[in-house]
């Protein structure tokens, strides 16, 4: 290492976790770490090594570019590396990767800290996390490539689709105060649609009476099949009446969806995903299970607790084994994360491969709920943003308090995965960490949008 680029990473962070371990010098600068001094300790470890000399194998097909190529100062893009680090030093994550492709082209890519601390494995740009919820806008685009050929339509009610949908009924609590009320079945008064799922809107197992319920007749297992688990669905009762209210329907809602892509399409999901996004747009590490000969590159996860971070198994619900789901599941890199981000940014294209046309990225960028999501306020809905297909988008940028442009539109991941695209300032960005919580998003977004200086 010479001595430009250990100057470079000379940003101390004092992670607790991290003093407790005897680790030697040789050994941390052969993974690209240094030293710096503290009273009352002997040497400490940065765990801010970063990797940003260029774009791992896996984002060949996203060309680099010094910042000031892309309007972006160098910098102030260094700004991201300081945001991380505090989000470790505060023990809120043990590490994360960042990356910024604007004009087309990647000005910022780095991995900061550690991907797992009890071996002081730094983390690496390729490293392989659990994305959560941010399937769910993949999920969006499998069903909008089926209508773009004419075979579903948003309107479509999923009875169409499902038999067990037909005649779905509302649950109403008789009392509102009492949560453990007893309630009682109405009919809807129009069928669930496609257009609700994806916006959740639909009332499907979204916290309220009928949730309850769910849990009962239809259980989530990961050893499921979406055939099964959509038909169960379709005999519980809806939270509220279709389209009437905006509540996240963190997992029933999009996983029915993937269903109805395997009924039109044929195929089963993940084939689908595989076959018509993952290889066109050459995402070679996204996947439901991670194979054998990738799995050293998988993320250890980590939640907060009062006295630090602890090491924990991914949860239940972000398991797969045949239940590859629309709402959770996925696994994925920032590099190819990046790859399907850029292609909503060019519209619908990236490198030559069509996935959708313009005009339906736009439509699953525009508003669809009016001010339910504002109204919301749960999961970021708040005045000034609205809800697309599978995305949140910014309605007004100053009302909404964002650090995204007006117009903007992502989504993020239970785990603390987040991604956006700016149209406006032709960007996206993707941050991958594995410890959910604190305010590491919004400080991320922030600064990418302070970097941008044209």
């Amino acid at each position: 290492m010479s001595f430009m680029e250990t100057e470079r990473l000379k940003t101390f962070v004092g992670c607790a976790w991290c003093r407790k371990r005897a680790v030697s010098l040789t050994a941390l600068l052969v993974v690209g770490c240094v030293f710096v001094g503290q009273s009352g300790a002997s040497w400490l470890p940065v765990l801010t090594a970063r990797v940003a000399s260029g774009i791992a194998t896996n984002t060949e097909e996203l060309p680099t570019a010094a910042p000031e190529d892309v309007g972006m100062s160098s910098e102030r893009l260094a700004r991201i590396g300081e945001v991380v680090d505090r989000a470790i030093a505060a023990e809120h994550i043990t590490g994360a990767v960042t990356l910024v492709v604007r004009n087309g082209k990647v000005p910022h890519f780095e991995a900061h800290g550690l991907m797992d601390v009890a071996s002081m494995r730094p983390m690496e740009t390729d490293t392989i996390f659990q994305i959560a919820s941010m399937t769910k806008p993949v999920t969006g685009v499998a069903f909008l490539m089926l209508l773009e050929e004419g075979k579903v339509r948003l309107n479509d009610p999923v009875s169409k689709f499902i038999a067990e949908f037909d005649g779905i009924q509302v649950a109403v609590p008789v009392s509102d105060e009492d949560e453990d009320s007893e309630v009682y079945l109405v009919p809807t008064h129009r069928d669930v649609t496609v257009r609700d799922l994806l916006t959740h809107t639909s009332g499907l197992v979204s916290g309220g009476a009928g949730s309850a319920i769910a849990s009962r007749i239809a259980p989530r297992h990961s050893d499921d099949t979406l055939a099964t688990y959509a038909s169960d669905l379709g005999r519980v009762p809806l939270d509220f009446q279709p389209g009437s209210e905006w509540s996240y329907s963190g997992l029933a809602g999009i996983d029915t969806v993937a269903r109805i892509v395997e009924v039109v399409s044929g195929l089963p999901f993940d084939e689908f995903l595989q076959a018509r996004i993952f290889e066109p747009l050459g995402m070679f590490d996204t996947s439901y299970v991670v194979p054998s000969a990738r799995l050293n590159r998988v993320v250890t996860r980590y939640v907060r607790l009062d006295n630090g971070l602890e090491q924990r198994e991914k949860p239940e619900w972000v398991d797969t084994v045949t239940l590859t789901a629309g709402g959770v599941g996925l696994w994925s890199t920032a590099g190819d994360y990046a790859k399907f981000a850029q292609m909503l940014v060019n519209r619908g294209e990236l490198n030559g491969q069509r996935i959708l046309g313009r005009k339906t990225v736009e439509l699953m960028a525009a508003n669809h709920v009016g001010d339910l999501y504002a109204k919301s306020g749960r999961v970021g809905g708040r005045p000034g943003k609205g809800f697309g297909l599978t995305v949140d988008v910014v309605l007004d940028s100053v009302v909404a308090e964002e650090n995204r442009s007006t117009g903007s539109f992502g989504w993020s991941g239970a785990l603390g995965t987040n991604f956006w695209v700016d149209w406006e300032e032709k960007m996206t960005a993707v941050l991958m960490v594995q410890t959910p919580g604190g305010t590491l998003r919004v400080d991320f977004q922030n600064a990418v949008r302070q970097a941008i200086i044209d």
